[in-house]
């Protein structure tokens, strides 16, 4: 019986060898050029054509990310307002306690009138000085102790679908926390013993205002910690799913260098078979 073979036919028009050698050798480089290039990027997708789901994924995810970033802003932008708020309450809680003071020294029945008017002028001039502390407390343009003191409603999501607010407190004179009138005086004693009571009233009402600005403040920061917090994490996430790992990059670089050259040499072999073929002849 005769033998069957599947040995391929030796063919000057068809180097099957050469083929087969020429197709390792281009997968070898493609798989080289994607190495390199996750080298390069430091990426293991870079683009949707490398994986689209994933891509896609985490470009969703670096959308959140940035917005995060108008969060904070937002953010550290009202605590410096509501900060400014505060130190401009702290300033009236103090001017209140010196005007209680010159209050209630002039209403002392014993001074002359000389005493009386050194004290008012004090007064008076304590009372600007709290108009003036109020009027200042800006910060961006915006100030919340004013009369028409401006409430504060800081981002408190990527989306904007959620806020943080801060209600404005009003310190100026002659308002709802401040009574004292803001040509109020203490020219006589009379005055003066009822001037110590609307100062007591009204310091009781700008400690209750403090606390509130300083909660709302408290509120911001603590808010400010989460979302710094939240978008590490989410770049980290992201780097999960996109970043190469360039130690076994590295690796694979060095193989797929050695693997190419051997392909080189494989295909130099299989393009010799057709000069073989000429010592038949011979």
């Amino acid at each position: 019986m005769r033998r069957r073979t599947d040995l391929m036919p030796n063919s000057v028009n068809t180097n099957v060898g050469a083929m087969i050698a020429l197709q390792n050798l281009n997968a070898t480089n493609n798989e080289l050029t994607t190495t390199q290039a996750r080298i390069n990027t430091g990426k293991r997708i870079a683009s949707a054509k490398d994986n689209g789901a994933i891509w896609a994924i985490a470009q969703n995810q670096r959308a959140s990310s940035q917005s995060l970033n108008a969060v904070r802003e937002s953010l550290q932008r009202s605590i410096s307002t509501v900060d400014v708020a505060i130190s401009a309450g702290e300033s009236v809680s103090d001017l209140l306690l010196q005007m209680k003071e010159k209050a209630l020294a002039a209403s002392d029945t014993s001074l002359d009138s000389n005493s009386l008017s050194a004290l008012n002028d004090d007064f008076k001039a304590l009372r600007d000085q709290l108009a003036k502390a109020v009027s200042n407390a800006e910060f961006n343009g915006v100030n919340m102790v004013s009369a028409s003191g401006v409430t504060i409603a800081a981002l408190a999501n990527s989306n904007g679908t959620s806020k943080i607010t801060v209600a404005a407190q009003n310190l100026a004179l002659g308002g709802g926390n401040v009574t004292v009138a803001a040509t109020a005086s203490i020219a006589t004693q009379s005055s003066a013993a009822a001037m110590i009571s609307t100062i007591n009233t009204s310091i009781q009402n700008v400690s209750s205002a403090l606390s509130k600005l300083g909660t709302g403040s408290k509120s911001l920061s603590s808010h400010l910690e989460f979302v710094n917090k939240l978008q590490d994490s989410i770049d980290a996430g992201v780097g999960n799913l996109v970043d190469a790992d360039l130690a076994k990059e590295s690796a694979r670089l060095q193989a797929l260098q050695t693997k190419q050259q051997l392909g080189i040499q494989a295909l130099s072999i299989a393009n010799q078979s057709s000069s073989i073929l000429l010592g038949l002849f011979r």
